[in-house]
């Protein structure tokens, strides 16, 4: 993998990145930019930060500045592609890139090369982004830690001792270092949001079936999205209409007077690590002091989440890697072969109990939403974790690390609803605030989202 490249003599007047995509893009048309500055820009900042943090598992050098020149060659000319024409981002190692290694951080795919690009990367293409390469994962996207990956574990990017996240912790690190603008990650069980709250970003997991999944190594059919980790609100909705072959998403933020949330009670309020219940607090405070009605609500049996989610994912999964498991068991990491082998063992009947539980649980937040126009709850109820740390204790609670993970987030892959995480301010590190809109809604809630994250003062990695 290559870190360095030549930037050509050229010398750069700024540093880092913009800030934004939003900021990029606007850079680009007033000439201040070009799209070549920013790759090398991404690229300096990927030499810098990728070897202590294993974010990229390929870094496609070449490539991205033939496309950046190409991309500036085409701005002369006059054609305009779109706000993501230039604008340098990655992709999460599950996602096929048309003569790349898909390798999903799994020594079993060492030798499995993509014979054509996934639909979303072509989408991409299509808009003029120019394409980075590959961000590490959890093996197979099956945990919450990034840690179990063939290409080392990805390390939290503003303390390495703490884990990023998963299972697109690559992604989430290389937009908080600058290796690009955004990223493509998947998320399953919460893997976009939470190394997007972990690393202080914005992560959205779109509603079920809004961006297709074709070409994208599998979890689980059921379960599984793809979408953007990103800087703002504003970016993620202008790479969610890429993604989703939707007409460009700018966000309306809607009024917060009169806009009404409802807040998580019960198993998603308590228990919560201190930081994290102080910056969920005060940023409920600030909305409610600019007119939002926030008012407790609540999920009927959400005992039922946990059991439906492994029902559904760990069969569908073991289902799929059929093929390798037997055979490839060495080249597995041990805690993600255990846990496929583990799926072999859900009966159908538990398969089929979870899809009927499925269903009940998506009434359950459709019930929900008939009366609010979001729901709002701590997209983790802890910070990072430290590496290797297995379990850890909330307020006396000991839980394992990954259940703590999950706990918030996976509910709404189960029911197919849309959530979108934003970052907090804490005294240390990064939280976020997560909020669900109605299914099929999510230009809505990127609205709802964009409003939310005015008022409550963001600050971006």
């Amino acid at each position: 993998m290559a870190y360095e490249y030549d930037i050509l003599g050229k010398e750069l007047t700024l540093m880092t990145l913009p800030a934004t995509m939003v900021e990029a893009a606007a850079a680009l048309r007033a000439g201040r930019l070009t799209a070549t500055d920013l790759v090398q820009l991404s690229l300096k900042a990927i030499a810098i930060h990728d070897p202590s943090t294993h974010a990229f598992i390929r870094v496609d050098a070449d490539a991205a500045m033939a496309a950046a020149t190409a991309a500036d060659a085409e701005r002369a000319a006059g054609v305009d592609r779109g706000p993501l024409h230039g604008l340098p981002l990655s992709l999460k190692d599950l996602i096929d890139v048309a003569d790349q290694p898909t390798t999903a951080a799994s020594r079993v795919f060492s030798g499995r090369v993509a014979s054509a690009d996934a639909p979303v990367t072509a989408r991409l293409r299509a808009a003029g982004a120019v394409l980075l390469g590959k961000t590490n994962l959890h093996e197979f996207a099956l945990g919450t830690t990034s840690e179990d990956s063939a290409f080392g574990p990805v390390l939290h990017p503003r303390d390495h001792t703490r884990m990023a996240g998963g299972s697109s912790g690559g992604s989430a690190v290389a937009v908080a270092t600058g290796m690009g603008l955004a990223s493509v990650g998947t998320d399953t069980g919460g893997s976009i949001r939470i190394p997007a709250a972990a690393c202080g970003l914005v992560g959205l997991k779109p509603s079920l079936h809004d961006v297709p999944t074709t070409g994208v190594v599998p979890l689980s059919a059921t379960l599984d999205h793809v979408g953007p980790i990103a800087r703002s609100v504003q970016d993620a909705a202008w790479l969610w209409s890429v993604l989703a072959g939707a007409p460009i998403q700018t966000v309306r933020p809607v009024a917060l007077e009169g806009l009404r949330l409802g807040r998580l009670a019960g198993y998603f309020a308590s228990p919560l690590e201190d930081q994290v219940e102080a910056a969920f607090d005060r940023a409920c405070t600030r909305l409610e002091e600019a007119g939002v009605s926030i008012s407790p609500v609540e999920i009927p049996e959400p005992d039922r989440i946990t059991e439906t989610y492994v029902n559904l994912a760990l069969p569908e999964a073991a289902a799929w890697h059929a093929p390798w498991l037997d055979h490839h068991r060495a080249d597995y990491s041990p805690l993600v072969h255990g846990r496929l082998l583990a799926g072999r063992e859900i009966s159908a009947v538990a398969y089929l109990q979870a899809r009927h539980h499925r269903g009940l649980l998506r009434r359950a937040v459709d019930a929900l939403l008939s009366s609010v126009d979001a729901v709002v709850l701590p997209t983790m109820p802890i910070t990072a974790p430290l590496s290797g740390q297995a379990h850890v204790t909330i307020a006396g609670t000991d839980f394992l690390v990954r259940a703590a993970m999950l706990k918030h987030t996976q509910l709404f892959n189960i029911t197919g609803h849309p959530a979108i995480t934003l970052p907090l301010e804490t005294d240390g590190l990064p939280a976020g605030l997560q909020l669900v809109g109605p299914r099929e809604s999510t230009p809505r809630l990127l609205d709802v989202a964009a409003a939310c994250e005015t008022a409550i003062c963001l600050k971006r990695p």
